[in-house]
């Protein structure tokens, strides 16, 4: 495929064999025993259809200005935003997606990803800092440890590291929205799956549309987890796509999309434990929603 070129084709038995078998290996250790069951026999059930799910394809020159753009979003396109840990957070953001990295010990209720993107550059023949080789989980406990040491040897090492890998981080946010796919439709309800993924082919129809999912994935996830809810009510991809209320194509669907996620965002915020003061980051997420509708 050209370059800036987007396309669909049909993932067949192999591709749909592919992504199940991903889907059972992220899922393992989470710990949501019978909730993992159910999400993996649907995946089992919805076999048939999944096969004629569509892939995206990307040149990679369009991959590589997704991911600057996600780099951009996330830390300003910094070497030193590669390394972050947020206040009020407990875990480090690291790479162009900022993904999230619990120490020893620390869960929440958002997915971890960095632990996968280590495994999929170390599956791409990439070299390992030796402690990542060594140990999963983040060897600093706390923000006011991760900043102090800002300036050794290891924090050098993990930052060169990153700054080393960007085509490939950008690679795996793509395939972290072509994984997208499948748990969502497990996760709908059976009377929206086809209006979700053709929701879901329409904005993938695009350059600016595939930056759009790739970077809402990143951004706020699949939707899909039980923890990351509200009130009882998600913010994820799957929840953007379930909100658009038009069958559009092109700008359009992008426009479409970017409408139903400020609402999805706005909902998000407006349901969220006080103490949290969501209010605070909702006019960044906004802004960062209308860059799908100017890319």
């Amino acid at each position: 495929m050209k370059a800036g070129a987007v396309g669909i084709s049909s993932l067949g038995a192999a591709g749909t064999a592919t992504l199940m078998n991903k889907f059972r290996s992220s899922s393992r250790g989470t710990g949501r025993g019978p909730r993992k069951t159910i999400l993996l026999t649907t995946l089992f059930l919805l076999a048939p259809a999944i096969a004629a799910l569509a892939t995206i394809n990307l040149a990679p020159a369009d991959t590589r200005r997704i991911g600057k753009k996600v780099w951009q979003n996330e830390c300003g396109g910094t070497l030193a935003g590669l390394t972050s840990w947020n206040e009020g957070e407990n875990f480090a953001s690291l790479g162009i997606g900022h993904f999230i990295w619990y120490p020893k010990g620390a869960r929440g209720p958002f997915d971890e990803s960095f632990p996968k993107f280590v495994s999929f550059v170390a599956g791409r023949g990439v070299t390992l800092p030796e402690f990542l080789r060594a140990s999963g989980d983040c060897p600093w406990n706390s923000r006011t440890e991760f900043n102090q040491a800002s300036q050794t040897e290891r924090m050098k090492n993990l930052r060169q590291f990153l700054a080393n890998t960007i085509d490939h981080q950008a690679e795996f946010l793509v395939q972290r929205l072509q994984e997208a796919l499948p748990k969502m439709l497990a996760e709908a309800a059976a009377s929206s799956r086809e209006r979700v993924r053709q929701q879901f082919e329409r904005v993938a129809g695009s350059s600016s549309g595939c930056y759009a999912l790739v970077d809402y994935v990143n951004f706020k996830g699949e939707g899909v987890l039980a923890t990351e809810r509200y009130a009882g009510q998600g913010w994820g991809l799957l929840q953007v796509l379930e909100g658009m209320s038009q069958e559009s194509s092109g700008p359009d669907a992008v426009k479409n999309f970017a409408e139903s996620a400020k609402r999805v965002l706005t909902n998000r915020v407006r349901n969220s434990p006080p103490t949290r003061n969501e209010s605070r980051w909702l006019p960044g997420w906004l802004h960062r929603i209308n860059t799908y509708i100017q890319h």
